[in-house]
């Protein structure tokens, strides 16, 4: 499935997303810095009522958010993370297989602990406006 997404649309979008892959727990991000990651997880967690202030968790690694109807969710953000050891000590591991909702900006940083059954969200920004997101289903 590909979609391309403005701030205009980006909460349809990620709606859409969610009716579409609601059965996968863990999603991961791919896409460049500056891209959107964030934007797209923020307009997500807005459709599925988080009570949270939602932000990106570039320092503390894990935020856990809580929606409406008691569910969490858990965003990571792998990117200052220096290798797998260091991310299983900040319980990432722990995270990505608690069976919650996880979203997680910066995959490549920790391949090995990534579940097999992953979604991956690709985005790429077609223009200064405008991002493409193509999500991509596991094996």
């Amino acid at each position: 499935m590909q979609k391309e997404f403005t701030l205009e649309n980006i909460h349809a979008v990620a709606k859409e997303m969610y009716q579409q892959f609601a059965s996968y727990n863990v999603w991961t991000f791919d896409a460049s810095m500056g891209s959107g990651k964030t934007t797209f997880i923020h307009a997500l967690c807005d459709e599925l009522a988080v009570k949270d202030a939602v932000g990106s968790p570039t320092f503390s690694i894990i935020n856990q958010y809580k929606t409406k109807e008691g569910k969490t969710i858990y965003h990571l953000d792998l990117y200052r993370i220096k290798d797998e050891e260091e991310a299983i000590q900040a319980g990432v591991e722990d995270v990505l297989y608690s069976g919650e909702f996880c979203l997680v900006e910066w995959p490549d940083k920790t391949p090995g602990l990534i579940p097999e059954n992953a979604l991956l969200l690709k985005i790429e920004i077609i223009n200064t406006t405008t991002r493409r997101l193509t999500a991509v289903i596991p094996n």
